[in-house]
């Protein structure tokens, strides 16, 4: 298998049919897989996948038994993933399919490719909130600043043979994939509206991650240590005013049709 595309789905049936015709006809990798991962939606996405799958079989559906939100379900994706290359993508068509192949070449020489958006269209709050996420994440992972975590993103076999074998209670994808990677580069993409449908990230997971990746992701304890107190006390209170529970990253598969 040359190619693995991973992507989480949630309450998204009617862009997934949308979603494989646009990633087929862009596609230059004849040899690949496509898994959705389901995050327990609440509506037709699983039976919509399962549909899919039995007309086309290249494509492969995991029933979650609940949602454990994005990261966990690409991570139980990642454990099923047989390709040599492994692509992530949002499963709202926002993340054009077109520079699968842009990244897939990168790849060649690189590690990890990160995408960025030529222009974001995200709303206000969304492009200022990642601008913060991109400073604080440099700082804690020591990273170039220029490189922002997007979920449109590939890796190669090897990394990803890394990041699975991680002990980590709490699964954050990009920590892990920096935490490994040696050679990372980036390349600039178109960034789409949604297909339909609306986002459901909401502000309060910003601040879940962030204490997932400060008690969570040492890697500079020093680093760490120089700030962690003060947003620690923040971001914990702010959690706890949001009434958000932490989910670990102990998956459970309710059903798959591979």
């Amino acid at each position: 298998m040359i190619l693995s595309i991973i992507v989480p789905v949630y309450n998204s049936s009617k862009i997934l049919k949308v979603l494989i015709k646009k990633i087929k006809k862009n596609l230059k990798a004849k040899n690949y897989e496509i898994i959705f991962i389901n995050d327990a939606s609440s509506d037709n996405s699983w039976n919509e996948i399962k549909k899919i799958s039995k007309k086309n079989k290249r494509v492969k559906g995991i029933n979650l038994s609940e949602n454990f939100g994005q990261h966990s379900a690409i991570f139980a994706g990642l454990k099923y993933a047989k390709g040599k290359k492994i692509i992530t993508m949002d499963d709202d068509l926002q993340h054009p399919p077109e520079s699968i192949n842009d990244i897939i070449s990168k790849l060649n020489k690189h590690d990890l490719c990160y995408t960025t958006y030529l222009k974001r269209k995200h709303v206000f709050w969304k492009r200022s909130v990642s601008w913060v996420n991109n400073i604080f994440s440099s700082f804690l992972f020591d990273k170039p600043i220029h490189i922002y975590l997007s979920s449109f993103r590939g890796f190669n076999r090897k990394l990803l043979n890394q990041i699975v074998k991680d002990k980590n209670s709490i699964v954050f994808i990009d920590g892990l994939l920096l935490k490994y990677a040696k050679k990372i580069c980036t390349i600039k993409v178109k960034h789409k509206k949604r297909f339909s449908g609306y986002s459901n990230y909401k502000f309060k997971n910003l601040f879940s991650l962030w204490f997932d990746m400060i008690s969570n992701y040492h890697f500079y304890p020093i680093r760490i240590g120089s700030f962690i107190g003060l947003f620690s006390k923040i971001i914990i209170l702010l959690i706890r005013i949001l009434s958000r529970k932490n989910k670990v990253a102990q998956y459970k598969v309710k059903e798959t049709n591979f």
